[in-house]
C-alpha cells in the first residue's frame, strides 16, 4: 500500500490564539533562525498539507522542514493513541542513551537494521545533529588511520581528510572544514588546511551515460591522486555526498566516485559517505546503494529522525576501533529516545506501505514534470534533476529562483526551498501522492508564467 490519506481525528488546540498570533515576533526578538512568517499548526495538516495555526491558511508543502518529515503532515501512524501513549512515556525522562539500556532504544535499533541497515556496515552510534554525526565519522577515520599506520611501523597520524568542492557537511569542528558553499557559513572561523578537489558534477543528459571518465573527472581523480602522493599517510579518510544538496543539488556520476573510491582503498583510505540529506529520499535507503558504492562509513540524520553512523567493512580491520574502544566516540544522551520512539513508528511505516517503492514511482514522475517545465520556460529555467524525490531546477538567473520561492508562498500558496547559488529544490515527503506533485508543479508553473510577464 502507498500511502493513501485516511481521516484523522479532530486536531485539539495545543496553543492559544494570541500566542500564535505573537509567536514569529516572539522568536525573531531573541532566537537565532530565519524564520518564514509562518505559525505550524502541530495538530493539523494532511500529506503535503501543512496548516498555519493563526488563520487556518494552508500551504502546499515541498519543504517538508528541510526534508526531515518522511511521511509528511498529519499519517495516521503518527495520531494513534498507541503511538502517542509511547511518545509521552518516552517524554518523561531524558536517559543517557549510551549509558542506561531501555526498550525503547533496542526497539528503535532492531528497527532500523533490518529496514534501513546494511549487513556490511553493522556498527551503529547516534547523536544528535547531521554535523555531530559527520564529526563523528571522521573521528572514527582518524583513529582508524591512526592504529592502521602503527600497525605498520609509521608513526603518523591520520590526520587529513580528502573532500570535495562545493561540499556541505556541517558547521561544527572539524566539518567546517569541509564545508565550502555559501561563504557565509564559514568565513573567519579557523579552520584545517585538507586538501579539496574539484566536484565533477554532471548534469543529467546525454554525457551522464558516457563510458569511462569524463575529462573533468579525470582531472579530479588526479587532483586526488596529488593530494594522496603529498599528504600519504596523513590522510584518513574520503568523505563525499552522493548528491551534493546544499552545494546546488550537484549530481556526481557513479563511475567517477567509484573510481575514487578504488584509489582510496589502495592507499587504506577509508570512505565515508555523508547521506544526511539523501538518506531516505533517492528512492531505495541509501543513495550509495543506487550508485554502487560500498562506503565503510556512512552518516546519516533528518529523514531518520535521529542522527549517526554506520559503520564496517574496512573498520573492523581494526578491532579496537573507535566504536569498540569505550569513550573514542560518546555523548551524553547519544540521540533523543522521543526521537527514537518516532523514528522506530516512521520506519516500521516505510516498511509497511513499501514507501520506498513508492517514492521510486513518485520520483519518476516529478522528474518528468520537471522536464516538462523546463521545456516550457526555457528562457527561466534548465537543468531538471532528480534522484528519487530528491529533485531541482536551475534558473539561469539567480534572482529569478528567489522571486520565485516568494511568489510561490505568497500567491500560490506552495514553499519551496533554494539549493545552491541559482536551484530550487523539492523535497515532497514519501507519501506525496501524484496529484500532490501535479499541484506544486503547477503552482511554480503559474508562478514562472507570472515572473515571465
Amino acid at each position: 500500500m502507498t500511502a493513501q490519506r485516511e481521516s484523522i481525528r479532530e486536531p485539539v488546540a495545543t496553543a492559544a490564539p494570541d500566542e500564535a498570533a505573537t509567536a514569529v515576533e516572539t522568536l525573531r526578538a531573541s532566537v537565532t533562525g530565519d524564520l518564514m512568517d509562518i505559525v505550524v499548526d502541530l495538530t493539523a495538516g494532511d500529506g503535503c498539507r501543512l496548516r498555519d495555526l493563526r488563520d487556518g491558511t494552508e500551504y502546499l508543502d515541498m519543504t517538508m522542514f528541510f526534508s526531515s518529515a518522511p511521511l509528511g503532515h498529519g499519517h495516521p501512524a503518527l495520531r494513534d493513541p498507541e503511538f502517542e501513549a509511547a511518545l509521552l512515556a518516552a517524554s518523561r525522562v531524558k536517559p543517557s542513551n549510551p549509558d542506561f539500556a531501555t526498550v525503547e532504544q533496542a526497539r528503535f535499533a532492531e528497527t532500523f537494521r533490518r529496514v534501513v541497515g546494511d549487513p556490511q556496515l553493522p556498527l551503529l552510534f547516534f547523536i544528535d545533529g547531521g554535523a555531530l554525526a559527520v564529526e563523528n565519522a571522521l573521528k572514527v577515520a582518524f583513529d582508524w588511520k591512526t592504529k592502521m599506520n602503527a600497525r605498520a611501523g609509521v608513526p603518523v597520524r591520520g590526520s587529513r581528510v580528502l573532500h570535495l568542492e562545493r561540499a556541505f557537511h556541517g558547521r561544527s569542528g572539524y566539518t567546517l572544514s569541509l564545508t565550502n558553499t555559501d561563504p557565509v557559513k564559514i568565513r573567519d572561523y579557523p579552520m584545517f588546511d585538507w586538501p579539496r578537489i574539484p566536484s565533477p558534477a554532471i548534469e543529467p543528459g546525454r554525457r551522464w551515460e558516457v563510458d569511462g571518465l569524463l575529462p573533468e573527472e579525470t582531472a579530479a581523480l588526479d587532483a586526488a591522486r596529488a593530494a594522496l602522493h603529498r599528504y600519504g599517510r596523513e590522510i584518513a579518510c574520503f568523505v563525499y555526498e552522493p548528491v551534493q544538496g546544499e552545494g546546488g543539488d550537484r549530481h556526481l556520476r557513479p563511475r567517477f566516485l567509484q573510481a575514487v573510491q578504488e584509489l582510496c582503498q589502495e592507499h587504506d583510505v577509508l570512505t565515508v559517505a555523508d547521506e544526511v540529506q539523501t538518506g531516505g529520499l533517492a528512492g531505495c535507503p541509501w543513495a550509495y546503494q543506487e550508485l554502487g558504492l560500498q562506503p565503510d562509513l556512512v552518516a546519516f540524520g533528518k529523514r531518520m529522525q535521529v542522527c549517526g553512523i554506520m559503520g564496517g567493512r574496512r573498520v573492523l580491520e581494526i578491532p579496537d576501533n573507535a566504536f569498540r574502544e569505550a569513550s573514542r566516540i560518546s555523548s551524553t544522551w547519544g540521540g533523543n529516545l522521543v526521537d527514537m520512539v518516532r523514528a522506530t513508528r516512521i520506519l516500521r511505516t516505510i516498511e509497511n506501505e513499501n514507501l520506498f517503492a513508492h517514492s521510486r514511482r513518485m520520483g519518476a514522475l516529478l522528474l518528468a514534470e520537471l522536464n516538462s517545465l523546463v521545456a516550457d520556460f526555457p528562457e527561466l529555467l534548465q537543468h531538471p534533476r532528480a534522484r528519487g524525490l530528491m529533485g531541482a531546477i536551475s534558473f539561469r538567473r539567480p534572482e529569478h529562483r528567489d522571486q520565485a520561492i516568494a511568489v510561490a508562498r505568497e500567491r500560490h500558496r506552495t514553499l519551496f526551498l533554494p539549493s545552491g547559488p541559482d536551484s530550487l529544490r523539492f523535497r515532497p515527503p514519501l507519501t506525496v501522492q501524484a496529484t500532490e506533485i501535479g499541484e506544486a508543479v503547477q503552482a511554480l508553473r503559474k508562478t514562472l508564467a507570472e515572473l515571465d510577464a
